[in-house]
């Protein structure tokens, strides 16, 4: 793993009308998702753990290769123990459904699960590029070019979701990964939702959180749509629009509520214009929200320069490659300190809760 072939590129021919397209992938989609298989309890032991990616409240992202082969993936894995004190066994259920059921070029997918006694696995795809957090950080800011190639992808992958009805809800440079082609991958499907009209659950990340989520009213596709304007400011400016205010995160709600921020002169007029209708507090006036629905941005100025098929397939020159000398070269994640192993559970834990893990 970790090398993306010609043959896992989905081609999208120009010729097929994407709508077509779409709806098959959304048909494909909904007979994975009615379907759900209990993973195998035998944790870990068909695979070598390399290395630690990354580490969480729930758990850690794992380097892992094949007893019996060659392939490299990553195993993120969930205690859980911390999972039912938090109360969050809905939304790894639902994590692991969605991420079996979707197949699209810009997002993961799950490759398999496991439990053992006391930890769940999802086995994804090895992205080594690192979290487009981590580049964007050294980078301090995107020109509009480089921040248009990476929206682009952001919004074909939210459109998708969202013709499957699947609410992402969880949007920013953290829960993005780069490939080795330089390319997206949106990951960390927590906090997706099946939603066929509206919902109030309250979940996200504060600076991404758009007003009517901390106002508890109905929501749908809209939160995604303000979370993508943000995240478009945040590759520009280098910092949220709210980001000023997060040391007081009532304060911040309240900026956000009333749609307050600055917009940078130096920005181009059609970003300005695009953000500012994303940012909009008005859900009547947000883009994404509209009649045209998502065609308000995916029309826009600011994306004409977008060849939608050719980025689909990928034949768009990244702007960005990131170095990977081999299938265990970590050097784009930030270094963690490996802990100590704790000592397996001997009966399996929480068993009726995960028993459709």
């Amino acid at each position: 793993m970790g090398r993306t072939s010609a043959s896992e590129l989905q081609y999208f021919s120009p010729k097929v009308d994407y709508a077509v397209i779409l709806s098959k992938m959304k048909d494909d989609f909904s007979k994975k998702y009615s379907r759900n298989t209990p993973s195998p309890t035998t944790g870990l032991e068909g695979y070598i753990i390399k290395a630690t990616l990354g580490s969480g409240s729930f758990g850690k992202v794992q380097l892992i290769k094949e007893k019996e082969g060659d392939a490299y993936y990553a195993s993120k894995q969930l205690s859980k123990d911390q999972i039912v004190k938090t109360k969050q066994i809905v939304h790894v259920m639902s994590e692991k459904r969605v991420l079996n059921s979707i197949r699209f070029p810009f997002t993961i997918h799950l490759i398999a699960s496991y439990k053992d006694n006391d930890s769940l696995y999802l086995i994804i795809p090895l992205i080594l590029g690192g979290e487009l957090f981590t580049y964007h950080r050294k980078s301090r800011k995107f020109s509009e070019k480089q921040a248009r190639f990476y929206a682009a992808q952001v919004f074909l992958a939210l459109e998708y979701l969202h013709y499957c009805s699947l609410l992402y809800r969880d949007l920013k440079p953290e829960n993005i990964m780069i490939d080795r082609n330089g390319y997206l991958k949106v990951t960390d499907f927590g906090f997706a939702k099946r939603v066929e009209t509206r919902t109030m659950t309250l979940c996200g990340t504060p600076e991404y959180l758009p007003p009517e989520i901390i106002q508890s009213k109905p929501y749908g596709t809209s939160v995604d749509w303000w979370a993508f304007g943000v995240l478009i400011y945040e590759f520009v400016c280098g910092h949220s629009p709210f980001a000023s205010h997060n040391r007081d995160v009532m304060v911040m709600y309240n900026k956000i509520c009333e749609g307050e921020y600055k917009m940078p002169s130096s920005l181009s007029g059609a970003l300005r214009h695009l953000i500012d209708h994303l940012l909009q507090v008005d859900l009547s006036k947000r883009f994404g929200n509209l009649i045209n629905g998502n065609r308000d941005i995916k029309d826009h100025e600011w994306f004409k320069e977008i060849d939608w098929i050719p980025l689909l397939n990928q034949t768009v020159p990244a702007p960005y490659l990131p170095a990977i000398s081999d299938a265990e070269d970590i050097s784009n994640f930030d270094k963690q300190s490996e802990g100590k192993q704790k000592a397996k559970a001997k009966t399996m834990r929480h068993e009726e809760a995960f028993a459709d893990f």
